[in-house]
C-alpha cells in the first residue's frame, strides 16, 4: 500500500479501502495499490493543515514565492519522467500535449503566482486616509481542500494546478484530494512539492495529499468547521453534491463543472469560408479526444445557401481526424449514455456514435437537430457529453438563432463567427448581447479550446458552468482572491498595520490611496 503525505511526512494512513489505476490504452489495471483514507486521516490532515495555515499566514511573501518557483524548477527537472507516467495513466500523448504544452503551462502558472505574491497585486491594498480605514486581501489562515479532475494531470492537478498555486500564494495550506485516474503522477508531484516546501522553510504540512476518500468523507471534508475553502474541477453531479454540503456549512466552494461552449456561425461567415470553418470546428472538437472543459459541444448555425456545404465538410473532417484514447472507462460509459440521451431527445447522428474496439476509444461523433426541434426540448439537447462530440443546431432564421440562445444555461465560453466584410455586423451585435450574459469568455472568430494563462483571462462563467460567475480559475492575480479573506483595519495604529497599508511604505507596490492608484517607490 502506498503511503500518503500527511502532517509533514509520508506515512501509511488510516485507510478503509484501496484502488488501482488503469492504463486506458490497454484497459489493464496497474499493480500499484493506493489507499482510500478513513476518518483518522481526514481529521489529522485538517488539524495539521490548520497549524500550517496559521504559520503560512505569517510567512513572508518571499518565502511563498520561493516555494512556488522552487517547485516549478523541480517539475521542469522531472519533466520527462512526469510526462511518461502521465501518459501511461491517461493515454494523453507525451508530445506535444504533456511535455510541450501542459507541463510548461503548469510551471508558468506557479511562476505567475510567485510574481503576484512578490508584487502584492492580488491583495488590492486600499487606503482611505481621511477616515483612517484600510483594507487588503489576506490569508484565510485555514486549509484549502482541492479536488483535481481527470483530464489535466498537471495543469489542474490538486497538488500542482492553478487552484493549488492560488491557495498557497494566499497563505493557506492545501489538502489535495487526488484523482484516481492518475495517482502515480500525483504522487511524484507531491514528492516534489514536499521537497520545495522544506527548501523554502515553510511548515512541513503546507502540502498534504490524500489519494482517495469515501463519498461521505468527501462531504465531511468540504463541510468541516476547520476547512477554509474548497476548489473543485469535475462533473456537475459531483460538484453539486459537494456544493450542497459546503453551502449548508457556510464554506466557500469554487466549482468548475459543466459547459457546452456554444459556437454561433452567422450566415455571412459560412457563405464566405465554409470549408475553413468546418476544418477549424472539427479540429477543436476532436482535440485531445474532446476531453476539455472548453470543448465546443454545441454549434448554432444560421441557415444559408452554404449551410449544407458546411455540414458536409464538417462530417468529412470529423471522419478524417483520428479517434484518440479516452481517459478512463467512466468517460467511455458517459459518452455512450450521453449520445443515447441526445438521440432520445431528437438528435440525429451524422458521424460516429459507436464504441471502437481497442482501448477506451469512441468514434468522433457529430450530431444534428433542426432549430425548432431543439426549442421543443432544449434542456435535454443542451446536455454536455464529455468527449469528441458536438451537436449542430441549424436555425431557420435569425429569430430562431436568438430563441435558441435564450434557452442556454451558463457556459465557460461562447464564440461567434461572422463575415470579414461586415455583412453580419448588425446581427452580430444582437447575438453578442444575448450571448454575453450566458458566458464567462466571449470569443470572435476563434474556437474556445485553448485557455491562455493570462492576467486578463476569465476561466469561469455563470452557473452551471461554475458555482458563481464572479471568479476565474485561471489568471493571476485574480484567481488567488478566491482563497483569501478581505481584511479591514479601522483606526489601527500605523505601526500595527501590514506594511503595504502603512503611509510610509517603501516598497514598490501598487495601492489604491484615497481613490487614486499609487505606486510608491517606483520612479
Amino acid at each position: 500500500m502506498k503511503p500518503i503525505l500527511i502532517n509533514g511526512e509520508w506515512q501509511i494512513g488510516d485507510y478503509v479501502g484501496s484502488f488501482h489505476a488503469t492504463n486506458p490504452t490497454t484497459t489493464q489495471a496497474f499493480t500499484t495499490e493506493y489507499p482510500i483514507s478513513g476518518r483518522g486521516d481526514l481529521e489529522l490532515a485538517l488539524s495539521a493543515g490548520v497549524a500550517a495555515s496559521r504559520e503560512l499566514a505569517q510567512s513572508s511573501p518571499e518565502q511563498r514565492a520561493k516555494f512556488l518557483e522552487g517547485y516549478a524548477d523541480l517539475i521542469e527537472a522531472k519533466r520527462q519522467e512526469l510526462s511518461a507516467i502521465a501518459h501511461s495513466e491517461t493515454g494523453l500523448p507525451i508530445e506535444p500535449r504533456l511535455n510541450s504544452v501542459e507541463l510548461p503551462r503548469t510551471v508558468n502558472q506557479l511562476r505567475q503566482a510567485a510574481q503576484a505574491v512578490r508584487n502584492h497585486t492580488w491583495e488590492l491594498a486600499t487606503i482611505d486616509s481621511k477616515a483612517n480605514i484600510r483594507s487588503l486581501y489576506g490569508s484565510l489562515a485555514a486549509p484549502v481542500a482541492i479536488f483535481g479532475p481527470n483530464n489535466f494531470p498537471f495543469a489542474y492537478n490538486a497538488i500542482a494546478g492553478s487552484d493549488f498555486a492560488s491557495a498557497i500564494a494566499a497563505g493557506n495550506a492545501v489538502i489535495a484530494k487526488g484523482h484516481p485516474s492518475h495517482p502515480a503522477t500525483t504522487e511524484l508531484l507531491a514528492e516534489l512539492a514536499h521537497q520545495a516546501v522544506l527548501a523554502a522553510g515553510l511548515p512541513a504540512a503546507s502540502v498534504q495529499l490524500l489519494y482517495g476518500l469515501p463519498d461521505e468523507l468527501g462531504l465531511a471534508l468540504v463541510s468541516h468547521p476547520l476547512i477554509g475553502a474548497i476548489g473543485f474541477t469535475g462533473s456537475r453531479r459531483a460538484g453539486l453534491t459537494l456544493k450542497a454540503a459546503a453551502d449548508q456549512a457556510g464554506k466557500a466552494i469554487y466549482l468548475e463543472m459543466s459547459s457546452i461552449n456554444p459556437v454561433v456561425m452567422l450566415a455571412g461567415a459560412v457563405t464566405e469560408r465554409a470549408e475553413a470553418l468546418a476544418a477549424e470546428f472539427a479540429g477543436s472538437c476532436t482535440l485531445g479526444a474532446g476531453q476539455f472543459c472548453t470543448n465546443p459541444g454545441l454549434l448554432i448555425l444560421e441557415h444559408s445557401a452554404a449551410s449544407a456545404d458546411f455540414i458536409e465538410a464538417t462530417k468529412a473532417h470529423f471522419n478524417q481526424h483520428p479517434s484518440l484514447t479516452l481517459l478512463n472507462h467512466g468517460v467511455l460509459a458517459g459518452l455512450e449514455q450521453g449520445i443515447e440521451h441526445l438521440q432520445d431527445a431528437g438528435a440525429q447522428v451524422l458521424v460516429g456514435g459507436h464504441v471502437l474496439d481497442d482501448g477506451y476509444r469512441y468514434a468522433n461523433s457529430l450530431l444534428y437537430v433542426a432549430g425548432n426541434s431543439f426549442l421543443a426540448n432544449p434542456q435535454a439537447l443542451s446536455h454536455e457529453v464529455f468527449g469528441p462530440v458536438s451537436l449542430i443546431v441549424e436555425c431557420a432564421d435569425q429569430a430562431e438563432v436568438l430563441r435558441v440562445l435564450d434557452c442556454l444555461e451558463g457556459n465557460l465560453t461562447g464564440s461567434i463567427y461572422s463575415s470579414s466584410n461586415g455583412a453580419d455586423e448588425t446581427f452580430y451585435q444582437i447575438v453578442a448581447e444575448r450571448l454575453r450574459s450566458k458566458v464567462g469568455r466571449l470569443l470572435n472568430d476563434k474556437m474556445p479550446t485553448g485557455v491562455a494563462v493570462s492576467s486578463a483571462m476569465n476561466h469561469g462563467g455563470p452557473y452551471p458552468a461554475t458555482g458563481h460567475a464572479g471568479w476565474t480559475a485561471v489568471g493571476f492575480p485574480a484567481t488567488i482572491r478566491r482563497f483569501a479573506a478581505l481584511h479591514c483595519y479601522d483606526n489601527v495604529r500605523e505601526s500595527r498595520l501590514p506594511s503595504i497599508l502603512q503611509n510610509a511604505n517603501p516598497q514598490a507596490i501598487w495601492r489604491l490611496v484615497d481613490g487614486q492608484w499609487s505606486n510608491a517607490g517606483i520612479d
